[in-house]
């Protein structure tokens, strides 16, 4: 029993311990990391927003092909020539057209690949609508126009039957 003490004091000390001691020595950790340079982050945006020419669906700056790297040192050269994110990615649109950018962008050339989807769900929604309402309504004008002519003809025909019955009675 007393052994089975020891050993759980033992225990809840290293669990007490060994956070504190991790603690500690987190921030050495970190004065060993090094800055990055602001200009840095402004690269590495603009190279995951570009695409990369010859591969399949990765960014400039996730491509190791030799065309994406000459790519990422002319975002870099540019960046830290201080040219505007605007410019920069002007310059790549000039060059490779809307292709280059990973997003798609809105204008008025693919105005029609962005309504497209919408307006074929808006056709179909109209379309199904009417198709609905036919269902449950089946025929309504044909029916109502033949039922108000038979509707005619049976009271013509009643009226004149009705007519020649009263005549033939004698009172």
């Amino acid at each position: 029993m007393r052994h089975l003490l020891q050993w759980s004091m033992c225990v809840l000390a290293l669990l007490v311990v060994t956070p504190v001691m991790a603690q500690e020595a987190e921030p050495a950790k970190q004065g060993t990391v090094k800055a990055e340079d602001p200009r840095e982050s402004l690269v590495r945006k603009i190279a995951s927003e570009l695409r990369c020419a010859v591969c399949q669906s990765q960014s400039v700056y996730d491509s190791n092909s030799g065309l994406a790297k000459d790519m990422l040192k002319v975002v870099r050269d540019k960046v830290h020539a201080g040219e505007q994110e605007d410019d920069i990615r002007r310059y790549f649109l000039e060059r490779y057209g809307d292709y280059i950018y990973m997003e798609p962008v809105m204008n008025s050339r693919n105005m029609a690949l962005w309504a497209g989807p919408f307006a074929a769900l808006l056709f179909g929604a109209f379309g199904l609508w009417f198709a609905i309402r036919n269902w449950y309504n089946p025929n309504t004008k044909s029916a109502s126009k033949a039922d108000k002519n038979s509707d005619e003809a049976t009271s013509g025909d009643m009226k004149s039957r009705i007519q020649k019955e009263l005549d033939s009675i004698d009172m």
